[in-house]
C-alpha cells in the first residue's frame, strides 16, 4: 500500500472534487482518494502492484486537471 499526496491545478468547486473522487474511486487497486479543494490536492492510497501511479495521473489529466 502506497500512500501520496498530488498537487493538482484547476480544481475549483464541488463538481471537481465529485469527479476526481469518483473517477479515481473507481479504479482497481485505489482504496482511498480524497480531495481538498482548498488546498489544491488529491490524497490517494493505492496499491501499486495492481495500479501505477501513472494510471491514477491519467485519469485526473484526462478530466482537465493539471498535476504539478
Amino acid at each position: 500500500m502506497e500512500k501520496i499526496t498530488l498537487k493538482v491545478n484547476g480544481m475549483s468547486c464541488g463538481h471537481c472534487v465529485y469527479s476526481i473522487e469518483g473517477s479515481v474511486g473507481k479504479i482497481d487497486g485505489v482504496n482511498y482518494v480524497k480531495v481538498n479543494l482548498a488546498e489544491g490536492t488529491v490524497d490517494v492510497e493505492f496499491t501499486p502492484a495492481v495500479v501505477p501511479l501513472s494510471k491514477i495521473k491519467e485519469t485526473i489529466d484526462d478530466q482537465g486537471y493539471d498535476i504539478e
